[in-house]
């Protein structure tokens, strides 16, 4: 699998060192550069990432509120693994609430933001490199949130897509998945542009039930490689991981 050093993927210098820190571990764990149920120490973080401990403090602090960094009972952190349960609720939100967007939408949606959002999607498929389609599909979603006109669907789009990015690098070196992604973003916006309501909700429906499969067959087979640790699966009344 595919991971980034923690000089790679974009330049954090000029930042407080404090912001500094979460972006350039946050972008580690989005990325799998540290592996689902990985453990992890203040010190081991502070010099990978050269920083003192008072900002890899504040970070851990950060991204155990966003649910990518859990504290470890024995001491010290673990990266969080991959819930399967998680999965399919995550999805399943965000089914409903980009039906919601989209159809808003489809009445609202200004011609110019529409072109932008059609620069966003080509985006994805040209000067490729992994981090920024990765990215870019986090736009996609988020921008089409925003054309509803409602900023609280905007928010809670981006934190539920937010969530799931780390889960996409699984998807994110395999070309035909990114040409899939391209073309079903593309449909969905030719649909809104049109103004075509319940055909735009119903294919964001299908692009959503086809992205949560694919992730979930993804980290299927990747369990070898994301180990015992790295999987669990909290289904109702059960606890711990199969």
């Amino acid at each position: 699998m595919q991971t980034m050093d923690a000089t790679d993927a974009g330049d954090t210098a000029a930042l407080p060192q404090a912001e500094r820190a979460l972006q350039d571990i946050r972008r580690d764990v989005l990325s799998m550069a540290f592996a689902p149920g990985e453990p992890v120490s203040e010190r081991a973080l502070q010099d990978r990432y050269h920083m003192s401990r008072t900002p890899i403090r504040a970070a851990l602090a950060a991204l155990s509120a966003e649910g990518l960094v859990d504290r470890d009972p024995r001491g010290g952190y673990l990266i969080a693994p991959i819930d399967l349960t998680e999965i399919r609720d995550l999805f399943e939100f965000r089914e409903e609430l980009e039906d919601t967007a989209v159809r808003l939408a489809c009445r609202r949606a200004q011609a110019e933001d529409l072109a932008a959002l059609r620069q966003t999607i080509d985006r994805g498929r040209t000067d490729f490199r992994v981090e920024d389609w990765m990215a870019s599909g986090l736009d996609v979603h988020v921008e089409l949130a925003a054309l509803s006109g409602n900023p609280f669907l905007r928010d809670a789009v981006r934190a539920a897509v937010g969530r799931a990015l780390r889960l996409r690098w699984l998807l994110a070196s395999d070309a035909a998945q990114r040409e899939t992604a391209w073309q079903e973003h593309t449909e969905i916006l030719d649909l809104v542009t049109a103004g075509q309501e319940d055909a735009a909700a119903r294919q964001i429906r299908l692009h959503t039930r086809a992205v949560r499969d694919q992730i979930l067959d993804a980290v299927e087979g990747a369990r070898r490689f994301l180990g015992t640790r790295g999987v669990v699966d909290h289904k109702p009344g059960r606890g711990g991981s199969v």
